[in-house]
């Protein structure tokens, strides 16, 4: 079985509905590369069509990979050995070629799937090559949840407040699916 996790820079939302590319973020790149290393997810994808913003992630990852980061921390280093920045879902979509592609979203969604049932899913083996998205900014545009088997139900807790940072969403997400406990 394998899983892996793509972090979506476009076509994410803005506040206000627009179809934009967002940032790449430093903290997204290492919090979630550790996130997925402890989880044991195969690859960790950043998806910008941005040059400029690829260009910057493929920097900070050498740095840690082959510079003075990893002989400082080889812990970080290990983790950031999953981080593949690619242009776009449809490339991580022809090389992995996906069982099941999860979306995850913010918003109520009908039909939604929980956690719990993909957990069990994976435990007996129904799936055995995952994808799940996570979208950075205000949510994956409604393209790309289309373009997956199904979508997550939102993650929340006992208050109605529901605005996680993706890197938090990831780590909740992944230890619902992944983590060593039992229901």
């Amino acid at each position: 079985m394998t899983i892996n996790l793509a972090l979506i820079h476009y076509p994410v939302l803005n506040r206000k509905g627009e179809i934009i590319t967002s940032a790449v973020t430093n903290l997204d790149i290492h919090d979630i590369a550790r996130a997925c290393r402890t989880y044991g997810v195969d690859n960790y994808f950043i998806v910008t069509p941005s040059q400029d913003q690829q260009n910057l992630v493929k920097e900070l990852i050498q740095h840690w990979l082959h510079g003075p980061g990893g002989k400082t921390n080889p812990d970080r280093k290990e983790a950031l050995q999953l981080v593949k920045v690619v242009d776009s879902l449809e490339e991580i979509k022809a090389k992995l070629r996906p069982s099941a592609i999860y979306a995850t979203t913010a918003s109520k969604t009908d039909g939604c799937l929980d956690w719990m049932e993909l957990r069990k899913k994976i435990e007996i083996g129904e799936k055995d090559n995952i994808l799940l998205l996570f979208g950075t900014a205000s949510g994956l545009a409604k393209s790309v949840i289309m373009e997956s088997n199904r979508a997550l139900c939102p993650i929340n807790g006992p208050t109605p407040y529901n605005h996680l940072s993706v890197r938090s969403a990831v780590a909740i997400g992944l230890d619902r699916l992944l983590g060593n406990w039992r229901i």
